[in-house]
């Protein structure tokens, strides 16, 4: 038997629902190649419609980026049905990290994570892209504290 190849729908595992969109679900899931967790941002193509224009340029940009804080796209699989962007996996975003922090977040990591946003808006603006879609659940967190723009597709 052949071993699983990136570009290949069965060569990763869905483990969990993450969120649902207006155009795409995702899901945690896990690479048959490494096993490494990564998320898998399943878009629905409508035959009549095609491709959505949002999932052409969010693919189309992330191919080309690769910083720290930005979200990094792994691997594209394009079927009849779907469309799926996989990315690496990354734990939490603001927005659910600031529900866990009622009492407010620390100075230093409010700090720590403006850094790291206009670090990332840097980097893009320095290729003239612009994120349209800026908010907490759009800004993913990761174990250590890292800072990735995610979602390029508004």
């Amino acid at each position: 038997p052949t071993s699983p190849k990136f570009g290949k729908a069965d060569s990763y595992e869905k483990l969990e629902k993450l969120g649902e969109g207006s155009y795409a679900t995702v899901y945690k899931g896990k690479s048959k190649v490494n096993g490494k967790l990564v998320a898998l941002k399943v878009i629905r193509l409508q035959e009549e419609e095609g491709t959505p224009f949002t999932a052409i340029r969010e693919a189309s940009l992330l191919k080309g980026l690769k910083h720290s804080n930005i979200v990094l796209l792994h691997d594209i699989i394009h079927t009849k049905e779907t469309l799926t962007l996989v990315f690496e996996y990354v734990h939490t975003d603001l927005c659910q990290y600031m529900d866990k922090h009622p009492g407010g977040l620390h100075p230093d990591n409010v700090k720590l994570f403006l850094f790291q946003l206009l670090r990332g808006l840097s980097y893009i603006h320095q290729r003239y892209i612009l994120h349209r879609d800026l908010k907490p659940q759009n800004l993913l967190i990761g174990d250590t504290g890292e800072l990735k723009l995610a979602d390029f597709g508004e």
